[in-house]
This record gives structure tokens, sequence and C-alpha cells, in this order.
């Protein structure tokens, strides 16, 4: 009997994080549906499934529930079929709060990130939303090459810089360990007798130079008085009238959503 070898998987290439710079790059390039969408994948961990499945009842104080993903237009269980609950850093809480009250206070029950009809986004309006909106982010960041799905590992670096062990980091990412443990033992090696470095004081100071547009005008100034003096117009902590749609682009219509077991 002639004995065959096995062909070697293709080794895998190890991954590139992309930092809290990029991210801002990109997040100021966006509107601030997507900026906040961009957060919750690259500070949190969300794969992009799961974050377009997150219902605002899952933001909590302190973290994030995360119990369903989206698949097809439907909502089914994790990957994993594990729940889990995901650190809230501070920035993101801030930008989730921002974009709630931009959203007009929707219920609990209610999506994140819904389409213009308030469903579950399609198969087709999330490859356009690649194709288009994140597409023109990473141009803007300095043309980097990645997916949505890349950005879950730029917080797994964050926690890494602090310090986290491979356990506590494969639970925030919903992992196995050996896997965390295989897929980033460079960065892990790398970090070795490095200073450590705080997950939410990174990401304000990649924030400094950057700006991500508001849902909101901007104040609008105009000379007032003999003096020529200048004065804020009041109503422009208002929202717009021409505030834009929170759905996704272009506008696709989403098969039926449906509830995973608890």
């Amino acid at each position: 009997m002639r004995l065959v070898r096995r062909a070697r998987a293709p080794r895998r290439k190890e991954i590139q994080p992309l930092g809290p710079a990029v991210v801002e790059r990109m997040r100021a390039a966006s509107t601030q549906r997507d900026a906040t969408m961009l957060s919750v994948l690259a500070y949190a961990g969300l794969r992009p499934s799961e974050a377009l499945a997150l219902r605002w009842g899952d933001v909590r104080e302190r973290t994030l529930l995360v119990q369903r993903a989206l698949a097809l237009g439907a909502e089914e269980d994790t990957k994993t079929t594990q729940h889990r609950t995901v650190r809230l850093l501070a920035p993101l809480k801030s930008d989730l709060a921002e974009w709630r009250l931009a959203s007009g206070r929707p219920a609990d029950d209610k999506l994140v990130f819904p389409n213009q009809a308030g469903e579950p986004w399609s198969v087709a309006a999330h490859q356009s939303w690649r194709r288009r909106a994140f597409a023109r982010a990473l141009t803007a960041a300095g043309d980097i090459k990645a997916t949505p799905y890349v950005l879950r590992h730029s917080f797994a670096s964050l926690l890494l810089h602090e310090g986290r062990s491979v356990i506590y980091v494969a639970r925030q990412l919903g992992h196995d360990p050996r896997l965390t443990l295989t897929r980033y033992g460079h960065v892990i090696d790398e970090l070795e007798d490095q200073p450590r470095a705080d997950a939410e004081e990174t990401i304000r100071q990649a924030r400094v130079p950057h700006r991500v547009p508001s849902q909101f005008p901007p104040a609008l100034v105009t000379p007032t008085g003999p003096a020529g003096g200048r004065t804020e117009n009041l109503s422009a902590d208002r929202p717009s009238a021409t505030m834009e749609p929170a759905g996704i682009e272009p506008a696709t219509s989403c098969l039926q959503s449906r509830r995973s077991p608890s």
C-alpha cells in the first residue's frame, strides 16, 4: 500500500490589528451611524453579524450583552452559540449614547443599527455598505486594506496592551483560549517587557486630532449689534430637520427577523 502524505494546510497570515489612530481616521471620514458601528467593531470586538443584531437593551452600564447574530437578514444565535458580556469602554459608551440621542432615543427592544424600515440589514445591504461606506473610510485612513471583521482584532490588541491574560481576551472575544493564543501569539511576544497602556486612554489620545461628524448642525454664528459682535444660535442644539436617515445605503429590503433561543 502506498502512503500519501497529507498536504499541509496553508499557513495563516499574522494578524496586523489596526491601531486606534487608524480607526479614528476612519471614523472621522464616516457618518455618525457608521462611525459608531466602527467603534463597536474596533472597541468591543464584536463580529459584524453580532454588531448588526445588537439591540439597545444589550447596552448596559459597563458591558455589552452579545447574545445574537445576524445571518441572511434574520437573527440567529452567536457563532459559537455562547452568549457573553463584553467590557464597555468609556469612549464607546459615549459614542453609543450620542448615537441613541441622534436616533430619537429608541426603545430597548430596537436595533442599534437598523435599516431605514427599522429592521435588520439584508446581505445585499451589508455588502453595499462594505463596498461604499466602509471602503471610503479605509481610503480616508490611508488606503488601508482591511475588512469589517479585521477591526475585531483592534479590541484584542488594546486588551493585550493593558496586560490582560489570554483567558480574559478569549472570553471577551468569544474564543477558545487556545485559538486566541495561536492568533495573537506574535502580538503577545512583541509586548513582552513593554509598558502597559490603558485602553480607554489610548483611544482618547487617538481622538484628539479627529472629530466625527455629528447628526446635529454646527452652531450658527451671525453678527449682531452695532459693534459687530457674534453670537451663537441656541437652536443649533436641536436636531436638524434634514438629519441623515439612519438606514443602510442604498435602501434594501430585509428578510423577516427571528429571535434566537435565550
